[in-house]
């Protein structure tokens, strides 16, 4: 592919004009940090092919796990995303603060003349039409699986598990590249992205990593615990001290942590894999997490299929053990889950890639006009059936706050 740079003024500018510009492209990744010392990427294809000694953008669903392990999911899917897809861009802009570098196999006058379009396109953002979308369990019905599950759990059977409930709107019409900007306006998160698969949309202000490869290391940074934000900084330090020595959240995180532990000794070499950090506070625009990492360096020769393989699904978006878990989810969730909780993010012509966890996420299916988020968090021992409730709508306050709710 040829290279170019070009100047921006503007970046979170370039960026709209850029999600406005391609919005009838088949193929749109845009990872966003929300952070000026990162480069940004955005990747756009019309094409479904992927060549794999080039860079490569898409997506794994959940319910990739049936690939993997021996398991089912039968549960309806309103998006419809497919269980797996990349594509190789046919452009690849890096965005930097000032400049963005422009990676493309067309001619030179072409790319020129689209560089000029995409800068004089206007950015309007319209008022979001009132999105009513509805729970697809009652609180009394939640709280019961929430019980049933402390059973399994005070059984023997499970530790840990993430139970999820979905809620959706049918024959709704909205603009996704809108509500990815409110979205991410309202709730900007490291690990934010924008994904278009011919007809089907994700808008994500996800603030968690799943994984990423840099050479011969590799990290994992599981999040586990939440807590509300403060009205003021003299709150906030209150929360977060609450949320640091909170046994039930510290016991939840630290259970995924060994399993992650576990995930990364399959691919790395022996007595490599470390916990660089266990149970750190971070503060995101709605929440405050519990956010662990964990590392170490990979096996020579492994490939990244091999990585995603051993490590897919994510254990804070299981529990543990983790098939024990998913098939406990399969029963007692009601709607097959599809690219929430999968990942999302980009492999490199060296083998090296970064994938986030697709939570705090509305998705779309523009053909069906079914909208959809899911939320959820985990169930343990210590879990209060309805602080569980209450957790859900913490999560969900963003995205009911970007749809008119």
């Amino acid at each position: 592919m040829k290279t170019i740079s070009h100047t921006i003024s503007d970046r979170k500018l370039f960026e709209k004009q850029l999600l406005t510009y391609f919005k009838d492209k088949k193929h749109v990744v845009f990872l966003n940090s929300n952070d000026v010392e990162k480069t940004n990427l955005f990747a756009v294809s019309d094409s479904d092919y992927s060549n794999n000694k080039e860079n490569q953008f898409g997506f794994i669903s959940y319910d990739y796990k049936n690939q993997i392990e021996e398991l089912s999911s039968s549960h309806f899917d309103g998006i419809q995303f497919p269980e797996k897809h990349f594509f190789t861009p046919e452009i690849l802009f890096k965005i930097e603060e000032t400049e963005v570098n422009i990676s493309f196999e067309i001619e030179n006058a072409a790319i020129e003349r689209i560089i000029t379009e995409i800068q004089s396109v206007s950015v309007t953002q319209q008022e979001i039409k009132r999105v009513n979308v509805v729970p697809k369990v009652s609180k009394e019905e939640y709280i019961e699986t929430v019980k049933t599950l402390k059973e399994h759990i005070q059984l023997g059977d499970i530790y840990e598990v993430n139970y999820c409930q979905e809620y959706f709107a049918k024959n709704v019409e909205v603009n996704p590249v809108d509500i990815y900007i409110k979205l991410n306006q309202k709730s900007p998160t490291p690990f934010s992205c924008f994904v278009k698969c011919n007809n089907k949309y994700l808008m994500s202000a996800s603030p968690e990593r799943f994984i990423q490869k840099s050479g011969d290391k590799i990290i994992s940074q599981p999040i586990k615990g939440t807590i509300k934000r403060g009205v003021n900084a003299d709150e906030d330090e209150v929360l977060k001290k609450q949320l640091f020595n909170d046994a039930k959240e510290r016991s939840e995180n630290v259970m995924i942590v060994d399993l992650v532990r576990n995930d990364l000794s399959k691919i790395t070499v022996k007595n490599s894999v470390n916990v660089d950090e266990l149970c750190g506070i971070y503060t995101f625009p709605q929440v405050h997490q519990m956010i662990s990492t964990v590392s170490g360096e990979v096996q020579k020769n492994i490939d990244v299929d091999a990585i995603l393989k051993a490590t897919f699904p994510m254990g804070s978006m299981t529990g543990a053990p983790k098939i024990r878990a998913m098939k406990l989810i399969e029963k007692y969730e009601k709607t097959k889950r599809g690219l929430y909780s999968g990942t999302v993010g980009y492999i490199d012509e060296n083998g090296d890639f970064d994938f986030n966890v697709v939570i705090r996420s509305i998705l779309y299916n523009q053909e069906n006009n079914y909208l959809s988020f899911i939320v959820g968090g985990a169930i343990t021992a210590l879990s209060d059936p309805e602080k569980e409730y209450e957790e859900c709508l913490l999560k969900a306050k963003a995205m009911l706050e970007v749809l008119g709710d």
